[in-house]
């Protein structure tokens, strides 16, 4: 195993993107080999600019990031698409296919473009989407764009992931008016009215406008509102360049730094509770102590709060 991680490891390095697309498969798929690999390209990641990508189905995301890889290979800049779709409840796979609408820069050996499934992560991102962009990044691309699923006030994970969150609306659909109510206002970095040919377009953005100048915000940043028609490309050069600023007021700031600390303990967070949630579902099937407080519970011997504080005692247990 360790031969064959090597191998990955040193071809994805190269550049190899054959070698990419396996090593995002392996992290995909989790286990030993994904740690492995992970740790053998771990010092060559952290260089990329990563942006999310969100808002609800219907908005055009897809046409949206299209168009921004555009601009992207326009400055010769090496790009990356992680489309992290819905999971299929019976395989666990994605089911959306984002790439389809991507189909013009599948020549380009400078665009890599896949997607992968939210494996019913609530945020919108899977635990795998950070390692996998640690393999982007390691291979040497330079702008990684997450386009997530849909939005809703549980999924702030794509602002825990992206350096630059941009928040996709559409005038009509009372998307605008509903991420007012709901504060999804607080993930978007740069907001953007797409679709902006049809009627009322330039009014929702007067409203996201008007609403963020009474926001409080944490920083001096104040997101923009561009309303584009991704379709004609109409507003991306000014979307692009504005993603650009964001990227230079967080590194001048240092924000930058402090965003990644935030995200690595956010991810820290979830790869203990993943293996902890697998350990106990091993020790659930194995362990006969762990099998009896379970029929403990079902017998009214012991609730399962109780039952749970106990072994949450047992497994973190102070060994001193």
């Amino acid at each position: 195993m360790k031969s064959t991680v090597e191998a990955i490891s040193k071809d994805l390095l190269a550049g190899n993107r054959r070698a990419l697309a396996r090593a995002i498969s392996v992290v995909e798929d989790g286990g030993t080999e994904a740690s492995q690999l992970v740790r053998s390209v771990f010092s060559h990641s952290g260089k990329a600019h990563i942006i999310g990508v969100t808002g609800s189905p219907g908005v055009g995301k897809s046409t949206l990031v299209d168009a921004l890889i555009t601009e992207c290979r326009k400055e010769d800049l090496k790009v990356a698409v992680l489309a992290v779709d819905p999971s299929s409840p019976f395989t666990g796979g994605a089911i959306l296919g984002d790439r389809i609408r991507m189909q013009g820069h599948t020549l380009d050996k400078n665009v890599f473009i896949r997607s992968m499934a939210n494996r019913g992560h609530q945020g919108g991102v899977s635990l795998a989407t950070y390692d996998a962009v640690r393999m982007l990044e390691a291979s040497g691309f330079q702008v990684i764009i997450i386009e997530t699923v849909g939005v809703g006030q549980s999924e702030l994970a794509i602002a825990q992931t992206a350096d630059t969150t941009i928040l996709v609306l559409m005038p009509g659909s009372g998307d605008d008016i509903q991420a007012i109510k709901s504060g999804i206002m607080e993930i978007g970095d740069i907001f953007v009215v797409n679709k902006g040919d049809l009627p009322g377009a330039n009014k929702s953005a007067s409203e996201i406008t008007a609403s963020l100048e009474l926001a409080h915000f944490k920083d001096d940043w104040r997101p923009p509102v561009i309303v584009s028609i991704a379709e004609t490309g109409q507003g991306i050069d000014e979307l692009w360049q504005s993603a650009k600023k964001h990227k230079q007021f967080l590194e001048e700031s240092g924000l930058l730094k402090e965003r990644r600390g935030n995200k690595i303990e956010s991810e820290l967070s979830e790869i203990v509770a993943d293996l902890a949630r697998r350990n106990l579902k091993e020790a659930m099937r194995n362990s006969t102590d762990i099998r009896k407080v379970l029929q403990d519970i079902v017998d009214r011997q012991i609730d399962p709060h109780t039952a749970a504080d106990d072994l949450i005692a047992k497994l973190f247990k102070d060994p001193a």
